[in-house]
């Protein structure tokens, strides 16, 4: 099972790349991100046609989360538990990112798709908002775990996890995705007992999925690795392989973002 993970930043925008990148990458499962349309105006027809069947969880003109699988979903939950109270401002939490189905392959699988909030400006209270959201996400993980499951959480995570993970770490100290709080809630669900898939396939410095649009950041290698599989131990168990599709980034109209795979033996 080939799963990849991509923040497509607006799939009306970005549509002709994104059939593109579909009909040669052929994913089994794919996982978008800030899709930035409500359900109704999705263009699901399009991904059917291809042989996938959809699930979103959409919201007008910002974030939004999808799953396209040429396999069976299963058991489709939208929305990150927790939401009574969660808001920016102690409000319930509304803001569409994060969705969950079963995916039926060889073995299930539990795919849990994910678009963390940015949090800036830090601190203030969209970076509050980040850190609650990051707490629920770890309670999220917790039961995943006791429940046994071949399951990942996947998507974009906005966080930088160490300094490895950027260009130019330094620029990046006081941003909410670097932040010393930001990279600790991240570890705590981390070691809770799960694999980052990417880490577990290679080492080292100079591999980002994201470069910014302003200042060359593309041409000047200038990026972040802010999109990751995080793997329950009964997933991790099933890993082949984890890579990211940097080369898409220099395609026509790209998204910032690039897609990030695992393949599976489900």
């Amino acid at each position: 099972m080939k799963i990849a993970t991509f923040n497509i930043n607006g799939v009306k925008a970005r549509i002709g790349a994104l059939t593109d990148w579909i009909d040669e990458a052929q994913p089994d499962v794919a996982v978008l991100q800030e899709i930035k349309s409500v359900d109704e105006g999705f263009p699901r027809e399009v991904f059917e046609d291809k042989g996938y069947n959809v699930e979103t969880h959409g919201q007008k003109g910002f974030n939004g989360v999808a799953l396209l699988s040429k396999l069976p979903l299963e058991d489709v939950t939208r929305g990150l538990p927790g939401a009574q109270g969660a808001g920016r401002d102690g409000e319930d939490d509304i803001e569409a990112r994060y969705i969950e189905a079963t995916v039926v392959g060889e073995k299930a699988v539990r795919i849990c798709g994910l678009y963390l909030p940015n949090g800036n400006p830090a601190p203030g209270p969209k970076y509050d908002y980040k850190l609650r959201w990051m707490e629920r996400l770890r309670a999220r993980a917790q039961q995943l775990l006791e429940h046994e499951e071949i399951a990942l959480m996947c998507g974009d995570y906005n966080i930088i996890p160490q300094a490895e993970d950027a260009a130019r770490p330094d620029a990046w100290r006081d941003d909410a995705l670097f932040r010393q709080e930001s990279r600790d809630a991240y570890r705590r669900i981390l070691n809770l007992g799960f694999t980052e898939a990417f880490r577990a396939r290679e080492a080292g410095a100079g591999h980002y999925s994201f470069w910014d649009y302003q200042a060359g950041a593309w041409d000047k290698n200038d990026g972040i690795r802010i999109d990751h599989f995080l793997l329950t131990p009964q997933c991790a168990d099933l890993l082949n392989n984890c890579w990211i599709e940097k080369d898409l980034r220099a395609r026509e109209k790209p998204s910032d973002h690039v897609p990030v795979w695992v393949e599976l033996a489900a």
